[in-house]
């Protein structure tokens, strides 16, 4: 089981190193649910990281009854279409734009890394505190079912 500074990616101060009083500050008005209420806790997703994008699997298209769910064009058999980790696949002229603006599937919103270190610090905060909610109904469950 990992210990409370590996669980939230911290290290312990060092010898003679002050504690950031700023840093405590945000992380009670974050337990206290103020950024909620700020309207902080909406952040915009940036581009998809560029080697996420570079790497995206490729293949030829044999059917052309499937369609592009951008432009909702349907394929030509022998078109080159781009796949998406979620398993959705877009025309490259669709698919290239839309993912230098955000991160996510225009499908399924499913969300690609991304280059933004901030960002993908708040995409798993977001999910430790859904899986926090989760591990807290499922013990209450536990104990009054």
């Amino acid at each position: 089981m990992a210990d409370y500074f590996e669980e939230m990616g911290w290290q312990p101060l060092s010898d003679g190193e002050a504690p950031d009083g700023l840093l405590h500050l945000a992380r009670l008005l974050r337990d206290f649910g103020m950024f909620d209420v700020l309207g902080e806790d909406k952040k915009l997703p940036p581009p998809a990281a560029k080697e996420a994008v570079e790497n995206l699997a490729e293949r030829k298209c044999t059917d052309a009854d499937e369609k592009c769910a951008v432009c909702l064009k349907e394929y030509t058999v022998g078109d080159i279409v781009k796949i998406l980790p979620c398993k959705h696949d877009f025309h490259p002229a669709c698919i290239l734009p839309w993912l230098e603006k955000t991160n996510s599937c225009p499908v399924c919103r499913y969300e690609m890394p991304t280059d933004d270190e901030n960002y993908e610090q708040y995409r798993k905060e977001k999910l430790r505190a859904k899986q926090r909610e989760a591990d807290i109904e499922n013990l209450h469950n536990s104990m009054f079912s």
